[in-house]
């Protein structure tokens, strides 16, 4: 699936990398799953590997937009409330009918919506201009046809003239045969699905939606429902970053949070990858003692004889939050799987600039990246940021007046700003204060 992650040397590993760099090293390690044949159902959310042309003709026949009836136009010419069009009704044309009644000089067939257009007719008054063959008034609507016969009459009054071709779907007026459906690189959701059945594929070739673990690490961290003890945490970033990849088009699996034991992490990860197209771990690559994604898996593929063996390298990043992570391969597969830190805002801005293109790039899509705009800065102060660094601010971005506001401070454990941000704002490693008014690049996130 994917080919070794480029090792770092001694001196490459002591040296702060930059967004761009890792990002570079993340993707270029990264192959596009390969693809399958899926039921429709089953293909959603999965991008196309191929182009599909029209078999056939949309719709298939000339068909009814309305319910009413079907007429020849010199029949109904002149018609008006008071000198309506009296005609005879020869019979019934519903959605899905095969032998089809022919109209005549004088005659009116009951046509449904969808309903093929009889032989003869040439255009369909709605039931609203007519009196419904109730021998009254503009009916609101059809006799049902299950009524006795003599309850909608034989005879029909229309009010209103009719051109040519009027309330009639034109044969391949949607789309003709021999027509691009949808070109390879289609992300399928539910109106390409409805193409695909329309035209009258049962299945399609894509390429599967990524099957991502995350798994978060931490003595401290207790799962949501249950009591906390003094000095404990509710794990908020597996949620966070399952729902994050399931976002991203994948199907994410989420697992329970790992203690701090090297062991007991390294036999988890090796558990998941029967799962696992990309494994993401949140928690443990820093330099405390207890960092054990650190201690677990800096010795991936160390002592691996083959030359494309799996190996994990931790990282300095300069860029503010989200300063250590962790890339590589591991397993027999060579799964790539992305180590993030633990702070929470560190973790979600991580992902959302490294793991979320690595799983739209397993999806086989070209433009991997969230859209950026360009936007004046809205606040009371200038925001100061650290030299050398690229900082992830999180912001409200005003599309109608081209401004981005800051939400909450830069501390990257406030999870409550960023539920309330829809953006990133992007200082630039070589701006330490940016003032109000000024532009910043922003990456929308919603």
């Amino acid at each position: 699936m994917s080919s070794r992650a480029p090792q770092d040397t001694g001196q490459d590993a002591q040296r702060l990398w930059s967004v761009d760099e890792h990002l570079a090293d993340v993707l270029a390690a990264i192959r596009p799953l390969e693809p399958i044949e899926l039921q429709l159902l089953d293909a959603q959310g999965c991008v196309l590997v191929e182009d599909v042309t029209v078999p056939v003709a949309l719709p298939p026949f000339d068909n009814s937009s309305m319910d009413g009836y079907a007429v020849r136009t010199a029949d109904v010419q002149g018609a008006s409330e008071e000198f309506p069009a009296v005609l005879t009704v020869i019979g019934d044309v519903a959605a899905g009918s095969g032998e089809l009644p022919t109209v005549g000089p004088g005659q009116a067939a009951r046509i449904m919506t969808g309903a093929p257009l009889p032989p003869g007719a040439e255009a369909v008054v709605p039931v609203e201009w007519t009196d419904g063959g109730t021998g009254g008034g503009a009916a609101a609507g059809m006799t049902p046809a299950s009524a006795a016969p003599e309850g909608a009459g034989g005879e029909v009054r229309v009010h209103r003239a009719a051109e040519a071709r009027a309330h009639v779907r034109a044969r391949g007026s949607d789309v003709q045969a021999g027509d691009l459906a949808l070109a390879a690189g289609t992300v399928l959701g539910p109106p390409q699905i409805a193409l695909l059945a329309a035209i009258g594929r049962g299945t399609v070739r894509v390429r599967p939606r990524p099957r991502v673990v995350v798994l978060s690490t931490g003595s401290e961290l207790v799962q949501p429902g249950e009591s906390l003890a003094a000095g404990t945490i509710y794990d908020s970033n597996s949620f966070a970053l399952a729902a994050a990849a399931r976002d991203a088009g994948a199907i994410s699996y989420r697992v329970g949070a790992v203690a701090d034991d090297a062991e007991t992490l390294r036999s988890t990860i090796e558990d998941q990858l029967i799962r696992a197209d990309l494994l993401v771990t949140t928690g443990g690559v820093s330099v405390g003692a207890y960092d054990v994604v650190k201690e677990a898996l800096s010795s991936v593929g160390a002592a691996d004889e083959e030359p494309d063996g799996g190996r994990m390298d931790f990282r300095k990043l300069a860029m503010q939050p989200g300063k250590p992570q962790g890339f590589g391969t591991i397993g027999p597969d060579h799964t790539p799987l992305l180590a993030l830190p633990g702070n929470p805002v560190s973790s979600y801005v991580s992902f959302e600039l490294f793991v979320r293109p690595a799983i739209r790039a397993l999806m086989g899509l070209a433009d991997v990246s969230r859209p950026s705009v360009r936007a004046a800065l809205k606040a009371d102060k200038a925001l100061g940021s650290p030299a050398g660094r690229r900082q992830f601010l999180r912001g409200k971005y005003d599309a109608q007046s081209g401004t981005v506001s800051p939400v909450g401070g830069s501390g990257s454990h406030l999870i409550a700003a960023l539920a309330h941000a829809d953006s990133l704002m992007v200082v630039p490693e070589d701006v330490t204060s940016v003032e109000p008014g000024a532009e910043l690049e922003v990456v929308l996130l919603g």
